[in-house]
């Protein structure tokens, strides 16, 4: 557990760091340098405290000591001299390992101004290298600061995902574990520390024989296309204890030299977006595809061994999409090697909103037995949707793990499991011959229950189309333009109807008399609906206002159908309408697809 001084101290290091050096990323690359660079100088002074000679500091790279860059008599300058000097020819120094070598590769110090890196080395001076799991935790909080890489579609992975999906997937002591675009090795930390727990009686991992341990860090794997991710991987590794961490810096969908290897457990989050132009895999996967998403997949599957298992985030596109690619894929899944999928809240990526994920569960033995999928729904994951993430106390991630335990343990022993009723409410099978029908392989779990539409109604059902004339927003272009934007023509945005409620009002955005011409103006009463953003939430104007492409307004509204009634019938159908959007990372609604409500 983190203790607050060290978060304290951390949290420190970066308020120093942020005026000269704003990107997270390299406020953690500066930290983490820093500190291999203070730990190698405490290893050295406990090995001669002891009667031994220093290892790292020695020969021409004595003069970069930590007691001499703190040397008092050292003037400003001079100490960005030898200090730069020194992080950038560490990786040169023949005496420290390799490990080290490679987290000072490509080093340089991004500022020289003197008072912020004596600052900022006085904070680092506080730390103090010890063989506690205090180290490893203070890493895991530091990194944690790094929050999102979104515009590359990687998203860092909250710890308690992990966590849960960890717990599902269980891996074992003598079990081989990849993690095929590891980041900053999240998921090898957890197994670790997962099996670890599964062999303790009175201390941490007191169960495990010595050779056993070292068994067990030598068959955790990681690979990362990014340098700068394997150096904090190795980092994170190395501070949990791994001397020699198995981290290497791999293109995992173009490289070949690693393709005959498998393993019996493979965990990722891999990155989501695909660079311009598509991904050009080699010609030995499974299914051919350029989609970044896709081609991860089909690689998990292709490298488990016999018995292997996997749990893999991904995004929505693999979920439903109609492209061949994903079709293949899905059908692959589904024939040999799926058994459960978990359907994550869009906000659990949050502060970047509009990320829907889900979790895809693989296990090759149980997949030949399992007559049915199963469908997690997970409502609430313990934190609260906005951008700061508050815990709110309201988890569903214990009863999703407890029903997806008892379904493995069920076909493991051949047995029926039975829910409970608040499993019931998360869980529920679908047979794979349902999910075959009509060769689309869908694997979304909404899509299979039973919704108001299949139950007899005394009522006679409309298309929403045949009760109201739907048109799409439109937004002026250029964006910004002057001649469009700025004047007293109110414009509505999706964080009004967010922020609002029922009856919604433009706050934040104005058009001029020419921009609304350009736009879509709906009269103050009408219902209109966000069909990107936050797909699916609706709501009625208070004042004439136009609407942007991100809505569909509803004009003409059958005198038989009440605005209010049209508002809450689309707020309760705006899960179902999640379910059917289409993008792999921000959800979009169609227009034909709302036409098709009823």
């Amino acid at each position: 557990m983190l203790d607050q001084e060290t978060k304290r101290k951390i949290d420190n290091a970066r308020d120093i760091l942020v005026g000269k050096v704003p990107d997270p990323k390299s406020q953690v690359e500066q930290i983490t340098i820093a500190l291999i660079y203070k730990f190698m100088d405490d290893m050295d002074k406990e090995s001669i405290a002891i009667g031994g000679k220093a290892a790292f500091f020695k020969g021409e790279f004595e003069k970069y000591t930590w007691s001499r860059i703190f040397d008092p008599k050292l003037g400003g300058f001079d100490l960005i001299k030898l200090y730069g000097e020194a992080i950038t020819t560490m990786n040169q120094n023949e005496n420290i390992p390799q490990l080290f070598r490679d987290i000072f590769k490509n080093a340089f110090l991004p500022y020289r101004d003197p008072e912020t890196l004596k600052s900022f080395l006085k904070e680092i001076n506080e730390f103090k290298y010890d063989h506690s799991e205090k180290l490893g935790d203070a890493f895991e909080y530091l990194l944690s600061v790094l929050g999102s890489q979104g515009d590359a579609g990687q998203f860092r992975t909250p710890r308690h995902i992990i966590d849960f999906i960890v717990s599902v997937v269980d891996p074992k002591k003598n079990e081989t574990i990849l993690d095929p675009a590891c980041g900053t090795a999240g998921f090898l930390i957890s197994s670790f520390k997962h099996i670890l727990k599964e062999n303790t009686k009175e201390r941490k991992g007191d169960c495990l024989t010595m050779d056993e341990r070292k068994r067990l860090m030598n068959n955790l794997v990681g690979y990362d296309i990014s340098p700068d991710m394997v150096r904090l991987s190795l980092v994170n590794m190395y501070l949990h204890g791994f001397q020699t961490p198995k981290i290497y810096e791999y293109d995992t969908l173009t490289s070949e030299e690693k393709w005959n290897e498998t393993y019996d457990v493979i965990l990722a989050n891999p990155p989501f977006m695909t660079p311009k132009g598509g991904i050009r895999p080699h010609k030995r996967f499974s299914v051919q595809a350029n989609r970044s998403e896709v081609l991860f997949v089909d690689y998990m599957m292709e490298h488990i061994s016999t018995n292997g298992r996997v749990g893999v985030i991904v995004p929505e596109g693999i979920i439903f999409q109609s492209a061949n690619a994903y079709k293949a894929l899905r059908k692959l899944l589904v024939d040999t090697h799926l058994f459960a999928v978990v359907s994550l809240p869009s906000g659990v990526f949050q502060p970047y909103a509009g990320v829907k994920t889900s979790i895809l569960l693989m296990d090759r033995t149980l997949a030949k037995r399992a007559p049915d999928i199963l469908f997690v729904k997970i409502e609430s994951d313990g934190f609260d949707l906005g951008a700061q993430r508050r815990q709110n106390g309201k988890s569903d991630l214990p009863t999703a793990l407890s029903a997806l335990l008892k379904f493995k343990k069920g076909l493991y022993e051949g047995k029926e499991c039975e829910f409970s009723e608040e499993e019931k409410r998360l869980a529920h099978r679908v047979a794979k011959a349902r999910i075959a029908e009509g060769g689309d392989y869908n694997l979304s779990g909404e899509r299979y229950k039973e919704t108001n539409k299949s139950k007899k109604s005394d009522y006679e059902l409309f298309e929403i189309n045949d009760i109201s004339d739907i048109v799409r927003g439109s937004s002026p272009r250029p964006k910004a333009d002057p001649k469009y934007y700025g004047g007293n023509v109110p414009r509505l945005m999706i964080s009004d109807v967010t922020r609002d409620g029922m009856y919604v009002t433009p706050a934040t955005d104005f058009l001029t008399e020419e921009g609304a011409k350009q736009s879509r103006p709906m009269k103050k009463g009408e219902v209109v609906i966000a069909v990107s953003g936050n797909p699916g939430l609706p709501g009625i104007l208070k004042v004439d206002a136009c609407i942007h492409d991100g809505f569909v307004g509803f004009r003409n509204l059958s005198s038989k159908v009440m605005h209010e009634f049209l508002y809450y019938y689309l707020y309760h159908q705006k899960e179902n309408s999640n379910s059917q959007s289409v993008g792999a990372i921000y959800k979009n609604l169609t227009t034909d697809q709302i036409k098709r409500v009823e």
